[in-house]
């Protein structure tokens, strides 16, 4: 079956550093076409980015859209609240604790969805976000030539991490830096989880 050419995923994104110098992004994928699915994509302090996903189909497209020097298909879940993040697979074990709504989220929460989400709105903002939040993007050219648009519409500030990556421990929460290397934005330097529809127009 051919896929469409535009492409929407809906979910919501932790992104958090740790004193160790690992840079976690988790995505928590409730709405795509490929179906319901988390991953993450990790940063090691010396720069090894390792895609962690719990299936091929879902492993190609991602490592399609974004760069990797590893990727590793493993059972992956993640069982989430308001107020806590619980990220378990043989690789990463992740515990986020949540806590309240950023002045990014406020502002983010008054802009409706709709518009929040298209295209169009994110290639107006993203001008804003290049210059307020150090590495973030909100359009851009991922890899392959496919084209794909951030639309953030809330955000709330991660306030804790415990956890291990490959069997050693984390750390204590700290912030995402350097910006992560995966494509061309990072999440935000201050640990947040972020509810967000990615477009992505295929080559």
């Amino acid at each position: 079956m051919t896929r469409p050419l535009r492409q929407r995923f809906r979910g919501t994104i932790a992104g958090a550093g740790s004193s160790s110098g690992v840079r976690v992004v988790v995505g928590d994928w409730e709405g795509t076409p490929l179906g319901t699915f988390a991953d993450a994509m990790v940063e090691t302090a010396s720069g090894h980015r390792v895609l962690l996903a719990p299936r091929q189909e879902v492993a190609d497209f991602i490592a399609t859209t974004y760069s990797f020097d590893e990727v590793r298909l493993e059972p992956f879940a993640v069982t989430r609240t308001r107020e806590r993040w619980e990220v378990r697979s043989p690789s990463l074990s992740l515990d986020l604790t949540v806590g309240r709504r950023t002045p990014l989220g406020a502002l983010l929460r008054g802009v409706p969805g709709w518009v929040a989400e298209t295209p169009a709105w994110c290639a107006l903002t993203d001008p804003v976000a290049r210059v307020l939040l150090r590495g973030v993007r909100t359009r851009g050219t991922a890899g392959n030539g496919r084209r794909e648009w951030y639309g953030a519409t809330d955000s709330r500030a991660v306030v804790a991490l415990a956890g291990a990556f490959e069997g050693r421990e984390l750390g204590a929460l700290a912030p995402v830096d350097p910006p992560c290397r995966f494509g061309f934005s990072s999440t935000p330097r201050r640990p947040s989880v972020t509810t967000v529809v990615t477009t992505v127009d295929l080559a």
